[in-house]
């Protein structure tokens, strides 16, 4: 038995309104015969499982198996960039704190934040543990090609930090081709990363849940969802794009769903509300029990990112993962890996960014063409068992973490 340290500042139960990979992953470990610590903070739309009060800032318990710490340290997407900086800052000096008088075997972090990394570093080379570095996004270079973050100094600091995580770390996990890539180009050698993307929760949208659909959708309408974080890299001023266009070709049959919260929501929803599109319905973030039986009522699934070159290769979203889960076709409205194999698999629609009207096109013949889109439907679902299936890519996972030597 291994015992692993693992840090995630934003983990989640299944009870949460937020990715469960790292919940997922832990509970593999456990199957497999190793014990997990679980370190995190208080993430908005999280769920740890935890009731018990904060005695001096944390709290601790045991969970479906899992022991977890939380911090008191809560963190909104909707946050300040000062803020957010702060509590990510606080996380890292109190996870250093564990790193150093914890009991364990192997240290695993997880980003985002990329300061996820820094307890990592310290039980490398102070401790001597063997460290296992997992990327979910590219830092700093998704939020310099944003533009979220301009200040050369800031961007110089990431940068060390990048480096100094990725050359500390025995072994590296990508979930992407391009996150891959980019810890490649770092200088860390091919054979020390391996590449596990998120994976679907086949059995969490297999099972039979009640079918709904928010208020302002009729059962006849083409309901499309987006499921996630309303925040800049989303993009989600292309789904009212998109609606303003489909107004005008008066397809009032056509919803466009927004599940979830983030920094934008009020912004898209003021922006609703002053062009009056009546056809995008916004709801509150929902957990994954309730989020299965909503899909089971939709017709697609929205792929939604900012044009930003940045994340044609290098993100792997969850929300991707749940609409094949459920076998629901997806519209993609980026270019990169995953445009791809939705046109080999024939399990949705790509369009090019920015453009609304080719966006509506797209949902019309979805609309129009109920039949076909089962079809995709169907093909989406057999991609995720194929290659996606969630505790295939836990074994994986598992088997390199634990495998790791110092």
């Amino acid at each position: 038995m291994i015992k692993i340290l693992y840090f995630h500042q934003h983990f989640s139960t299944p009870k949460g309104s937020t990715g469960i990979r790292s919940y997922e992953m832990a509970k593999r470990l456990i199957h497999h015969g190793h014990s997990v610590t679980m370190v995190c903070g208080s993430y908005g739309g999280g769920e740890t499982g935890l009731e018990n009060d904060f005695v001096n800032g944390r709290r601790e318990g045991i969970v479906d198996g899992i022991r977890i710490i939380e911090f008191n340290l809560s963190y909104s997407n909707s946050d300040g960039f000062a803020k957010r900086s702060m509590t990510f800052v606080k996380f890292a000096l109190k996870s250093i704190g564990l790193a150093f008088t914890e009991k364990y075997d192997v240290v695993f972090a997880t980003t985002t934040p990329l300061t996820a990394g820094i307890p990592g570093i310290f039980a490398r080379w102070l401790r001597g543990k063997p460290f296992v570095f997992e990327v979910r996004d590219l830092w700093p270079e998704l939020p310099r090609e944003m533009g979220v973050i301009k200040n050369p100094v800031v961007l110089g600091l990431m940068s060390v930090l990048e480096w100094a995580s990725y050359r500390s770390a025995h072994r590296c996990i990508g979930l992407s081709p391009g996150i891959v890539e980019g810890i490649k180009k770092r200088g860390v050698p091919e054979e020390r990363i391996a590449m596990v993307p998120n994976g679907c929760d086949l059995s969490i949208f297999a099972a039979e849940q009640e079918p709904w659909r928010p208020s302002g959708v009729s059962e006849n309408d083409l309901m499309a969802v987006f499921t996630g974080t309303h925040g800049i890299a989303n993009g989600l001023d292309a789904a009212l794009d998109t609606a303003k266009e489909l107004q005008q070709r008066r397809r009032d049959d056509i919803k466009l769903v927004l599940v979830g919260q983030g920094k934008l929501k009020s912004q898209l929803q003021q922006r609703a509300k002053d062009e009056n599109i009546t056809n995008v319905i916004f709801h509150d973030p929902v957990n994954k029990t309730k989020l299965a039986g909503l899909m089971h009522s939709a017709d697609i699934g929205m792929q939604l990112l900012a044009n930003v070159p940045a994340f044609y290769f290098g993100t792997s979203p969850n929300k991707f993962f749940d609409y094949i889960s459920a076998g629901l076709p997806v519209i993609n409205n980026y270019p990169g890996w995953l445009a791809g194999m939705i046109q080999d698999r024939d399990c949705g629609f790509t369009v090019e960014p920015e453009n609304p009207s080719a966006f509506a096109d797209a949902l019309e013949t979805a609309a129009d063409n109920r039949d076909s889109l089962v079809v995709k439907g169907q093909n989406a679902r057999q991609l995720a068992e194929e290659f996606f299936d969630r505790a295939k890519l836990a074994d994986k996972w598992v088997d390199w973490v634990a495998g790791v030597k110092s």
